[in-house]
Parts: structure tokens; C-alpha cells; sequence
């Protein structure tokens, strides 16, 4: 395949006129032109990398089922996100060892699962709790949140086949934090997640080696000039990456402009938070065992009307940024896709068109609408 006439993202991350071509699934430095896409007037960019959703079209990757992942995966594709990696909320145990040993058969039996659809492909699952805050519990039912615990995380990660790559935690809430983390780092990410640690107890934990923050603002204190808590221990560590909902109701779009001029472009994630509603009509739905309600793009509780995840799927929150929030389109690509990927490990297959990468593209009008999708050199919308 040729796609012809493209704007195309580069590896240096700008826009250049030209063509990509496409050979047996990958990019390739030329190719036979059997199959002609004309991408006039269009950008080309990599496929977007979701690694903080938990679901969209009606499931969630929650459910524990082979026909859930192949539904999120198909709606995510069809949406030009062509690497997803869900989380997982706060569950009983056996009911976390459950949707992890599910995640990782179909991981084992994709094509049978799947039905042989082109979907999105399964790089990893981000798990949210259990070890998390009462005090910023967000969405996340508190009467399963435990401590911090080795075999239990060791579990999570022998239960997933490989697939976990991030743990959150809330440090304060975990006297052995540091330890939680030496032993761990190296085999899983360990994030902060619904945490209320200061200043200093967050320092503490991306020195011991945490690496990154889940969906920064939310379900963490405040940033204020004389308690800078998280977010003021994400600044001062230059080694952590940090997720960003860019739905235009999570962050305030001036907060999102000041957080790029303060972490800068490299470190941060676009992500979605999507839940089973994303892509779905407004009404009553579920999150982690949990009711909410769907207006629009705003998801809350119905119990307390917290925000409880979104409704937006990551195109459409990497728009958001681009045309309500000022963030260029070069940035924003790469915060929804290359810097994805290098969180996940796998910047080497994916997230950039480069020759012997895998062939996801997605071409965007001027107005950022979704042309056509093409995965894995296959063209699926």
C-alpha cells in the first residue's frame, strides 16, 4: 500500500508533505503500488496509544470477558486508537486474578477471539487500585481498597501473563511504600494513583523508583504555593511521566496549557479515562460495581456526582486539546502516541511512522475528523 499526498508526522514529530509506504503489515522505505490511498488535504499520523481507559461501545475490560476485549478493541480501532492498554479498578481479589487471567487468553487467542477483526492491539493493562486512597477514592469502591502487598501484586502480574504494566498506589496510605516499590521496579511501573501523599511522601516515592502519576489533578491534592503535594513532586522528578484527560470537563484548558509549560511535552500522556458509556447514548451505566450517570461527555456517580471517568474517546480528547486548549498538533500527537508508547515499552514497534514499525496510520481532515484508519497495512475505516 501507498498512502499518497499526505501531510505525515515524522519522527522529529513535525508535518511534512509526502507519502508512506507500506509492505507486509510495516512501514517500509518503498513499496509496489497495488493499493493506492489518496490522503490529499489530510494529516497522517501514527495510531493514538490509549494506556488509561476502562472501556467504551457498552463494555469494559471489567466484564472478565473474551467478547468485552473484542468489542473495545474493534470500537477503539475504528476510532484510530490502534494500542490499547485498560485498567482496571478497585475489585476483590479473585475478581482482579479473574479479569487478568481473561485479558491474558485472549491475548493467547486473539484471532479466534476476535473473530479475525482488525482491532486494537492489547499492549498492556493499567491497574488503577486496589492499593489506593480512601480519601480520594474518586470512582473506585473503597471496600475493596487493601495495602500494598508483594505476593499480591506478584500474583496480578503472573495471573496477566505479562500483560500488567503499571500498579498505582497511594504511598501514604503504605509505611512499606519504598519497599513495595525497589522490589518492583524493573518488572512493572508503579504509578501514584488516587492518592492524597504530600509533597514529601510522593518525593519519596518516585526516588525509590515509581515513575509515574495517573491522571494528574484528579484524585490527588491540590497544587497550591505552600503545599505542592503530587503534583509538585511530579515537577521536581524529571523521570516520571504523567497522564493528562484532555475531555475539556476533567482539567481546565488554562491548567493543561500551564502543566505542558511546567512537565514539558515529553512527559506527558494523553489519555481518556473512557468508561463502557464512551461512544454509547446518554443514561445509566456501571464503573467498577459502581452506578453513574451519562450526560453528554460527563460521567458522575450517582450516588455523589463525582467525576467518575469519561465518556470520550482518546481522538476526541486529543482534539479537545488541539482545538479548545491550544496545545499544536505536532505535541498532542505525540503525547497520544509516542510518548505512549515509550511508556509502555514498546516505542521500538510502534507509535511512530518509521520504516519496519507496525503500519498504523490514521488520517485526519483539517478539522481533525477520522478519514480512514489503516492497521496493520489494512485500511478498516
Amino acid at each position: 500500500m501507498i498512502i499518497k499526498h499526505a501531510k505525515v508526522y515524522t519522527k522529529d514529530q513535525t508535518f511534512t508533505d509526502g507519502d508512506i509506504h507500506i509492505e507486509n503489515g510495516v512501514f517500509t522505505a518503498q513499496a509496489q503500488e497495488e493499493d493506492v490511498l489518496d490522503a490529499k488535504g489530510c494529516y497522517a499520523i501514527p495510531g493514538l496509544i490509549d494506556l488509561h481507559f476502562h472501556g467504551c461501545a457498552g463494555s469494559d475490560i471489567c466484564d472478565g470477558t473474551m467478547e468485552a476485549i473484542s468489542v473495545i478493541a474493534e470500537h477503539e480501532a475504528a476510532q484510530g486508537i490502534t494500542g490499547i492498554c485498560p485498567a482496571t479498578m478497585t475489585l476483590p481479589y479473585e475478581e482482579l486474578l479473574h479479569i487478568l487471567h481473561n485479558a491474558a487468553a485472549w491475548q493467547k487467542n486473539r484471532q479466534e477471539a476476535s473473530g479475525g477483526k482488525k482491532g486494537a492491539d492489547l499492549l498492556g493493562i493499567n491497574m488503577e487500585g486496589p492499593f489506593i486512597s480512601t480519601a480520594k477514592k474518586g470512582a473506585q469502591d473503597p471496600k475493596h481498597i487493601v495495602s500494598c502487598d508483594i505476593q499480591t501484586a506478584q500474583d496480578f502480574l503472573d495471573a496477566s501473563g505479562g500483560l500488567v504494566k503499571f500498579i498505582g498506589i497511594a504511598p501514604e496510605q503504605n509505611p512499606d511504600f519504598r519497599s513495595f516499590i525497589t522490589q518492583l521496579k524493573g518488572r512493572v511501573h508503579i504509578s501514584l494513583a488516587h492518592t492524597n501523599a504530600d509533597y514529601d511522601t510522593a518525593l519519596a516515592a518516585f526516588s525509590a523508583g515509581a515513575d509515574h502519576a495517573v491522571h494528574l489533578y484528579n484524585a490527588m491534592p491540590p497544587f497550591t504555593h505552600r503545599e505542592p503535594g503530587v503534583i509538585g513532586a511530579v515537577a521536581d522528578s524529571p523521570h516520571v511521566h504523567a497522564e493528562l484527560i484532555c475531555d475539556g470537563i476533567h482539567i481546565h484548558p488554562s491548567v493543561v496549557r500551564a502543566t505542558f509549560r511546567m512537565l514539558g511535552a515529553g512527559r506527558i500522556v494523553l489519555i481518556s479515562d473512557s468508561m463502557r458509556a464512551a461512544g454509547m447514548p446518554d443514561g445509566s451505566y456501571t464503573l467498577g460495581g459502581l452506578d453513574v450517570n451519562v450526560k453528554g461527555r460527563k460521567v458522575t456517580l450517582a450516588s455523589n456526582s463525582a467525576l467518575a471517568g469519561s465518556a470520550s474517546n482518546l481522538m476526541e480528547c486529543m482534539r479537545v486539546a488541539v482545538t479548545q486548549m491550544g496545545i499544536p498538533l505536532e505535541t498532542a500527537v505525540g503525547c497520544a502516541s509516542v510518548n505512549s508508547a515509550k511508556c509502555l515499552g514498546v516505542f521500538a514497534q510502534r507509535g511512530s511512522i518509521e520504516a519496519g514499525k507496525v503500519a498504523d496510520v490514521v488520517l485526519l481532515d483539517e478539522s481533525l475528523q477520522v478519514q480512514a484508519v489503516v492497521k496493520d497495512g489494512v485500511q478498516i475505516r
